[in-house]
């Protein structure tokens, strides 16, 4: 009983650590969310401006003249960006990208297409690099807080793969596999095509990251009932047409990346929260255990002393 009480207690102590570990990753994550939540609403003023810019530029140039938004069929090769986190204890933050990636590969496998895979983040790459599957491009180490100039690299890097010609490797396709930030409890998974941009017709104000209209759609008029700014492009509407194409597929690449960012840290606090409560009942529990044992051990001295002392008067 006493080797009983040994391991007890060094389950306890080891639990403690661990509970400590957790608590410590729990205020750590805690202290990040609140300014990666801020970096991905303060994004929404300027996301609505190039909107509106967009927008008002469908009456002074055509759209669907735009590489950006030309369907290609000379090529079957689709990007795919898959956006996880860097490190784990973040619940099933990750395996749940992954999860939705999977499904999105067997899709575009049963229409035909191929493939081809980015990773941000070191779980997505490690889990393809294990599987034996290539990986076009991957960026690691600012899943939970991109820098500006690594969501530039990543949105060049996607724009020049689209543009490209297929003897350089270009693909017809970008899907982004990214978590969308909804509250603290609630992170969704979602799986956006980016590129090429679908142009369509839309009543109504109405911002081009609603979640009701896919994000890689361009209102192309503004709303009939508002009072019309007039504008002058310089050099001429389709070369400023160009810049804002290009700004806006930037800017929902970075939107979709800082969504992930407060996500990945909003599941890692619930996890370790959660982690740190089941280590508390854990020592509870052992604690208990190790009481019982010591109890059982009092017991058995006393019965062996009685029973001796029995034994001595019996003589």
């Amino acid at each position: 009983m006493a080797g009983n009480q040994r391991v007890y207690k060094q389950r306890i102590r080891s639990t403690q650590t661990l509970q400590k570990v957790f608590r410590a990753m729990e205020l750590i994550a805690s202290s990040r969310i609140g300014q990666a939540r801020r970096n991905a609403q303060e994004a929404s003023p300027y996301d609505h401006a190039l909107s509106q810019a967009v927008a008002a530029l469908g009456s002074y140039s055509r759209f669907d003249e735009h590489p950006i938004t030309q369907k290609r069929t000379d090529t079957k090769r689709v990007a795919i960006l898959v956006v996880t986190s860097d490190r784990g204890m973040a619940g099933a933050y990750s395996a749940t990208i992954l999860r939705e990636t999977g499904r999105l590969i067997e899709e575009l496998v049963k229409d035909g297409k191929e493939p081809v895979i980015f990773t941000f983040g070191r779980r997505a790459h490690s889990y393809f690099t294990f599987r034996e599957r290539d990986v076009e491009f991957s960026w690691a180490g600012q899943s939970d807080r991109p820098s500006d100039a690594t969501i530039d690299e990543v949105a060049t890097v996607l724009l020049d793969y689209f543009l490209q010609p297929p003897s350089a490797g270009g693909v017809a396709e970008v899907h982004i596999v990214f978590t969308r930030y909804v509250s603290m409890v609630s992170q969704v998974p979602e799986v956006r095509r980016m590129l090429p941009l679908t142009v369509v017709d839309i009543d109504g104000p109405g911002e081009l990251n609603r979640d009701d209209i896919a994000a890689a759609q361009i209102k192309a008029r503004p709303d009939p009932t508002a009072a019309a700014p007039l504008y002058e492009f310089a050099p001429s509407a389709a070369e400023v047409l160009d810049g804002l194409l290009t700004r806006y597929v930037r800017s929902r690449i970075r939107n979709a990346l800082l969504q992930s960012a407060a996500s990945e840290l909003a599941s890692r606090q619930q996890a370790m929260h959660t982690a740190t409560d089941n280590a508390e009942d854990l020592i509870t529990t052992y604690t208990r255990l190790a009481n019982a044992a010591r109890q059982g051990d009092i017991t058995q001295e006393i019965t062996e002393i009685v029973s001796g002392a029995d034994a001595l008067g019996a003589e």
